[in-house]
This record gives structure tokens, sequence and C-alpha cells, in this order.
């Protein structure tokens, strides 16, 4: 994006929220516009600031972040909502997931990968952080590994390349830079990639990448 990326943040502890605010307001690039506490105030801070990431919490007291997430999504011109999660609870995040939710991260991401992910996400793009995807690839069992591997062979090589860059956490332009593509020609190759695992979106395609052992990182 050309425009600053406006972003809000949702945790229920306020330690958590100052430190993602120091953090994104070291890009010069990214403002934190607002913070809440519970998914209710979370709902009003989006209607209040429109930015265009929501960090978001989904363990809080009162309105939950899956709540929140599904009220957000409905809103218009809702934002990209990205889960932030300490993976005690898996499911949750599948579920916000189904309810809307952009991607997911773990609150432990390092600093340079969250504002790189967000600017992935304020940019349209669902985001996948690889520390998170490895979390929940290893809380898997070996048979989603096998499934995952017998997908990949129905690729192309470029595909594959291109597929281990999802789940990577890269955004189609920062693939390209990898594999020496142009964006559009990335974009062609997702959309393929997607419709041959029959994945709905970037995450589940991230997944399946990590699955597979496709992934650098």
């Amino acid at each position: 994006m050309s425009e600053t990326v406006r972003v809000v943040v949702v945790d229920d502890e306020p330690m958590v929220c100052a430190h993602l605010r120091t953090i994104l307001g070291s890009a010069p690039d990214v403002e934190v516009v607002g913070e809440a506490q519970d998914g209710a105030a979370a709902v009003e801070a989006v209607v209040r600031h429109r930015p265009h990431v929501v960090l978001m919490d989904l363990r809080m007291p009162g309105v939950d972040g899956l709540t929140a997430t599904e009220r957000i999504a409905r809103l218009p011109e809702a934002p990209a909502v990205v889960v932030l999660t300490t993976f005690d609870a898996d499911q949750h995040v599948l579920r916000a997931l189904r309810a809307g939710a952009s991607g997911f991260l773990v609150k432990s991401t390092p600093p340079e990968d969250l504002i790189g992910l967000v600017r992935v996400a304020a940019d349209g793009h669902t985001v996948l952080s690889p520390q998170a995807a490895k979390r929940l690839v290893a809380a898997s069992d070996g048979t989603g590994r096998q499934r995952a591997q017998e997908a990949v062979r129905e690729l192309t090589d470029r595909e594959r390349e291109v597929l281990a860059g999802i789940g990577d956490g890269l955004s189609n332009a920062q693939i390209g830079e990898r594999l020496f593509l142009s964006e559009a020609t990335v974009k062609g190759y997702v959309s393929r990639a997607l419709v041959k695992l029959e994945c709905a979106n970037r995450v589940q395609a991230g997944l399946i990448a990590h699955e597979a052992g496709l992934t650098e990182r």
C-alpha cells in the first residue's frame, strides 16, 4: 500500500497491546490507531478508526475474539482481521478463519515478520506466519503429512516453488523476487495451485506446504 497502514490491536493484556504498539510503531508506514481489551470494544474501535488491519486475540472476557471477528467481517469495507494466538487451542484458530479472519500468527512472531505480515494483510492477502504454521503442523498427525505430500505431487515444479513461498509467508511480489517472475505471473500460479489443492485461501495452501516439507523457514 502507498498509504500508511492503520492497525487496531485487540488483547485483554495491556502489556501485549503496548508491546505490539512499540513494534508496529517502529515502521514508518504503520500506525496503531486504536486498542481494545475485549471483542465488543474491538468492533467499536473498527467503526471509529476504520483500520486496514485488526490484530485480534481470541481468548478475552466478555465478547471473545471469535465473535468479534464474525461481527467485523460483516461490516461494510471490513478490515483484514489477523488472529493472535499462543496455540493452546488450535480449533479456535480454524474457526476464526472460517468466520472471516485473514490469517493468523503466534504472539512470539519476530518483529520484522510481524511488520511484514501486517503489510501483506493490508494489501488484501491472506497471511500465514511461518512460526504459527509450524506449530499447527507439529500438532497434526502423520496422515495429514502424507495427504499433503500426495497433493503436491499434482502440482508442476513451478507451482510447488510458488506454494513453498506461500508457506514461507511471502506475498506474491516477494515470491516473484525469489523466483524471478512478475507478480502477475505468480498470481496465476497461485490461483492454479489453489484450485488443484482444493484450497479456499492461502492459509490452507501454506499449511499444505509446511506439511509436505516444502518450506525453508
